[in-house]
């Protein structure tokens, strides 16, 4: 969360019943999106915001990620390069290889559906990079707000299934894919992205190799025909379009591996500060955070009825133990009623029921706790060079009457 200052400043006008000389008018942009926000230009998404056109970005405003299972219609959009344009499941591979891999074997789609165990789990999937808009100095990179971030249910196939089959050397270390996307720069053979994960976390019985999203196939910017999906890591290590994936007897050393790309540095350092390489370290589990998606931030609200509140938490690879609210500036807190998530790395919801004593802004903020009594800071946690883990309460506004 941004300074109050800045809240402020970001501002501009709602949905329509707001006038410029309220107080309530100077909310900021990022919690009015959908009055404002370009839709995406494709017939299977629904009110998402465009960050990026090459490659395509897209993240949905708050609001539109209320369900408990996000539809595909409102799954945010995180390209690296450009989506193959012609793809033919029946005629798609999957090659397991690598140093680590004891006999390295190629899978139609077809044998992965027939050979292996189906699964089918909800994994909370977001960019490490959500919340980027907050950080100052500005971090480079898309300017996500707050809707970089979602929880369909997947179906496929366990990794661990088919490494296994394959054989799994005693040197291995790191589990890798390659992807079919095509970089911005058109160059023959070079990747827009190569990540992956530590060979314990593609062996959870979570870790999964994908081929369907909400009971359908897999659309198209989310990966078809077969992605992979590690949930509570950030979103770069479920690579879409995979037909590659490496057992590496190092960590791998593919393109947004090292740098600054998907690492923050070791120890904390002052905003803006340069960081060397050799100071950085891979982002693994995600941060505690919460949403609240019901209702929209800037709607009015009589002073003699109680508002409902809903939304979803998570924190990486732990369980989320409490989720507070707060309708005066932190001054104060109430516990919500929070659910237990549906499988493990799925978001957990939760609901609370505020009241406001007086007319006027007021401002619901969230708060969720994990496991190891872990909370999410009030404002911007640990500036890094790329903008990532923001995990800053969210709050919305409320113009009471």
């Amino acid at each position: 969360m941004s300074s109050r200052r800045t809240f402020i400043k970001n501002s501009a006008a709602l949905s329509g019943f707001l006038v410029a000389e309220t107080a309530f008018s100077g909310l900021s942009s990022n919690f009015a999106q959908a009055s404002m926000a370009d839709s995406l230009s494709t017939a299977d998404k629904d009110g998402l915001t465009v960050l990026n056109d090459r490659p395509v970005n897209a993240e949905t405003p708050a609001h539109l990620l209320n369900d408990d299972i996000t539809p595909n219609s409102r799954l945010f959009i995180r390209n690296n390069g450009i989506p193959p344009a012609q793809v033919n499941a029946e005629n798609w591979t999957l090659e397991i290889s690598g140093e680590s891999a004891v006999s390295p074997i190629t899978f139609s789609i077809q044998q992965l559906k027939q050979d292996f165990e189906r699964v089918n789990l909800q994994l909370t999937l977001e960019c490490g990079g959500n919340g980027r808009y907050e950080f100052d100095p500005p971090a480079k990179g898309n300017q996500w707000t707050l809707g970089a971030v979602g929880c369909p249910s997947w179906q496929g196939i366990r990794l661990k299934d088919v490494l296994e089959r394959v054989g799994i050397r005693n040197d291995a270390v790191y589990v890798a894919y390659y992807p079919a996307d095509t970089h911005l720069s058109r160059t023959p053979g070079k990747l827009p992205i190569s990540r992956g994960v530590p060979i314990a976390k593609a062996l959870q019985p979570e870790s999964m190799i994908v081929f369907g999203m909400n009971n359908q196939p897999l659309p198209a910017m989310h990966g078809f025909p077969l992605r992979l999906m590690f949930g509570g890591w950030p979103g770069s290590t479920s690579g879409k379009w995979v037909n590659r994936i490496s057992i590496r007897n190092k960590v791998h050393d593919g393109p947004k591996m090292g740098g600054a790309s998907y690492r923050v540095p070791r120890n904390p350092v002052a905003p803006g500060t340069k960081v060397a390489d050799a100071d950085m370290e891979i982002i693994q589990s995600m941060p505690v955070k919460s949403l609240i998606t019901s209702p929209q931030t800037g709607g009015r609200q009589p002073v003699d009825q109680p508002l409902k509140i809903h939304g979803h938490a998570w924190a990486g690879e732990l369980t989320v133990e409490q989720l507070l609210v707060s309708i005066d500036f932190g001054q104060t807190w109430q516990s919500a009623h929070l659910g237990k998530a549906v499988n493990r790395f799925a978001w957990q919801h939760f609901d609370a029921m505020v009241g406001f004593a007086k007319p006027g802004y007021h401002e619901i903020w969230a708060k969720a706790v994990d496991e190891n009594g872990t909370s999410q800071p009030m404002v911007v946690p640990g500036w890094n060079p790329k903008g990532y883990l923001n995990n800053a309460c969210h709050r919305i506004a409320v113009y009471v009457v």
